[in-house]
C-alpha cells in the first residue's frame, strides 16, 4: 500500500509540473512569443538572401541571429490563405524549391531550398492577430 502511495504522489507531482510548464496566460514562450501583429519595418539590411520574396504587404519588424539559424518576425497584411499562397508562389518565381507546404484554420507552413542550396528554411504564418494582419515568422538557416 505504501509504494502505491508513493507512485500516486510521483505521478500528482508530474501533473503538477507539467501544469506549471504550461502557463496560463502570463508570458508567452517559444513560439508563442514571436507571434508578430505589427511593428515598424526593420532599417537595413534583413540578413535574408538577396532574392528572399518580399512586398509591400509585408512587413518584416525584428531580426535574431541563433547560431546559423536567422529568425526574422513580422506580419502580412491580409489574410492566412493570401499569405501563405503569396510566399509560395514568390519562392518558386525566384528560383527556390518549395520543399513543403501546409494551409490550416489558423496557421500556415512554407518550407524552402534555394536554388544554389545554400540556404534553406521555413515561413511560419499565424492566424492570431486581432487587427487583420497575419503573423510572419521566418526562419532561414545556412546549408
Amino acid at each position: 500500500m505504501r509504494r502505491s502511495h508513493l507512485i500516486w504522489l510521483a505521478l500528482v507531482a508530474l501533473l503538477a509540473l507539467a501544469a506549471a510548464g504550461c502557463g496560463g496566460g502570463g508570458e508567452k514562450s517559444g513560439e508563442e512569443a514571436d507571434i508578430t501583429c505589427e511593428g515598424s519595418a526593420l532599417t537595413g539590411d534583413t540578413g535574408l538572401p538577396a532574392n528572399f520574396p518580399s512586398w509591400d504587404e509585408v512587413t518584416l519588424t525584428k531580426k535574431e541571429q541563433q547560431g546559423p539559424t536567422l529568425i526574422v518576425n513580422g506580419w502580412f497584411d491580409g489574410d492566412l490563405e493570401s499569405a501563405h499562397d503569396e510566399y509560395k508562389d514568390r519562392f518558386e518565381a525566384a528560383g527556390y524549391t518549395v520543399l513543403f507546404d501546409e494551409l490550416e484554420d489558423k496557421d500556415s507552413e512554407v518550407s524552402y531550398k534555394d536554388a544554389q542550396g545554400k540556404t534553406s528554411g521555413q515561413v511560419a504564418l499565424k492566424d492570431e492577430c486581432d487587427n487583420g494582419h497575419i503573423s510572419v515568422r521566418i526562419t532561414n538557416r545556412a546549408a
